[in-house]
């Protein structure tokens, strides 16, 4: 993978969707759907949403697990999620915590006003530093980030600005391709 830089492999910004930090949770949802549709016939479906501030610019992106995190506040109550991710929490752990914080009580009942009444700019998080991925750096830096951060997607930037996706879809077709190609 030596010969391959993260910019080769990347969704450039103008194939990706990108809603409003103002859009509702409802709004990400639809353009996020309508996303998967168009790229169902083109390669890999999105996974999630790039989110843009008033000038355009990428300040996070929403995947399918912040929507689903999103409709239960509480989670918001855990220590960051995210840097706990890949401890590898036990069964039983994790069903204490949803005892302890009296999540999932009523996830379901509600989902059109907390749809509606959500924005995702309240929700997205600015890419953490494991997120990110220079556009010039090589491909096994990017798996390895994604491998060690338990990501399915990186920011790609060049500079301080976001440029487009690494998805670990494309990476792992990439890899799959170079697989089957080996003379064994």
């Amino acid at each position: 993978m030596e010969a391959i830089k993260v910019k080769d492999l990347m969704v450039p910004l103008d194939q990706y969707v990108c809603v409003s930090e103002d859009a509702t949770l409802y709004e990400a949802v639809v353009q996020l759907e309508e996303a998967q549709a168009k790229s169902a016939s083109t390669g890999y479906p999105h996974r999630a949403v790039l989110v843009c501030d008033k000038e355009g610019k990428v300040i996070g992106k929403l995947g399918q697990l912040d929507v689903l995190r999103s409709l239960e506040p509480k989670y918001s109550e855990l220590t960051d999620l995210k840097k706990v991710s890949g401890f590898g929490l036990s069964a039983e752990y994790m069903r204490s915590m949803m005892q302890e914080y009296d999540l999932w009580k009523a996830p379901l009942d509600d989902l059109c006003r907390k749809a509606a009444q959500v924005r995702v700019g309240s929700i997205v998080s600015p890419p953490q530093e494991g997120e990110v991925a220079e556009e010039d750096a090589t491909l096994d830096k990017a798996v390895h980030q994604m491998i060690m951060g338990h990501h399915q997607s990186l920011l790609v930037i060049s500079g301080k600005r976001i440029v487009g996706i690494l998805r670990l879809t494309d990476v792992f077709k990439e890899v799959s391709d170079r697989i089957k190609a080996c003379k064994i």
